[in-house]
């Protein structure tokens, strides 16, 4: 498999990517320092993922957050890189009511966060608002299987497109983003069966999060990989180290040395 050095990725890299069989790799950032790590360390597409619900302000779903607030965590994201490619969550409620708003929403983002492109839940349901952003020369990314702005609907965060009908239409689903022009896809939590169908039969790359193998890339939310959320344990998670942990105990160093006014000593005064 060879690999291709990118000053900056963009959507054109990574249909090369793909057309290479080169796998395409995914995490999410929500602010400079951690952005800027993750782009120092090679990552092609950091997702300002409106998973900040969850990870940086605590709300039980990615329902809450509202498009001044992911505009905010995006255009810090943007100042931290120079590499990957940045894509940012249309919050919900910012493009579900109808294509203008969409619109708006999108340009919104683009504008003032500084941001490469937009990624949106749905299929046929959100056609004409992808048909109207990508004609305002906005690249959008979509998303399919387990789409968590629907949690409410679903009523559970099993896996998804498991029934035939079901199955069935996530891949009409992804053949219809791929003709209207998405530039990727993402897959959440559908079997690898189906997710090897549909990466085979689509030309946009495609990526995995609980997705299985057979696709073009995977993401991962950060604070889940590096460990510092501590109660999110489904299947498809590989924590590469505990930096809860690590934090913990380097914290508790720090105040037993105040404490014992072991902090600061004297090379650490002025």
């Amino acid at each position: 498999m060879s690999k291709k050095e990118y000053k900056r990725v963009t959507t054109h890299s990574l249909k090369e990517m793909k057309a290479r069989n080169e796998k395409i790799s995914m995490l999410t950032g929500y602010d400079y320092s951690m952005a800027k790590i993750i782009d120092n360390s090679g990552i092609d597409i950091i997702l300002v993922g409106d998973s900040a619900s969850n990870v940086m302000a605590g709300h039980e779903t990615t329902l809450p957050i509202t498009l001044d607030q992911i505009i905010y965590h995006a255009s810090s994201v943007v100042r931290g890189v120079k590499r990957a490619l940045v894509v940012v969550d249309l919050p919900f409620g910012s493009y579900q009511s109808n294509s203008g708003e969409a619109l708006r929403s999108a340009i919104r983002i683009m504008k003032e966060s500084g941001a490469h492109a937009v990624k949106m839940e749905g299929g046929s349901e959100i056609k004409e608002s992808i048909v109207r952003i990508l004609n305002a020369g906005i690249p959008v990314m979509g998303h399919l299987g387990l789409t968590p702005q629907s949690i409410y609907k679903f009523g559970t965060y099993s896996v998804r497109a498991k029934e035939e009908e079901e199955a069935k239409r996530l891949v009409e689903d992804a053949k219809l983003l791929d003709e209207l022009g998405c530039f990727g896809i993402v897959l959440e939590k559908i079997p690898a069966k189906i997710s090897k169908i549909v990466t085979s039969s689509i030309s946009s790359p495609v990526i995995g999060i609980g997705a299985g193998s057979d696709v073009d890339g995977q993401v991962l939310v950060t604070h889940d990989l590096v460990g510092l959320t501590t109660e999110f344990n489904p299947r498809f998670l590989r924590r590469y180290v505990d930096l809860n942990e690590i934090m913990t105990k380097a914290i508790k160093n720090y105040i037993k040395d105040v404490k014992n006014i072991d902090f600061p000593n004297q090379d650490e005064q002025y």
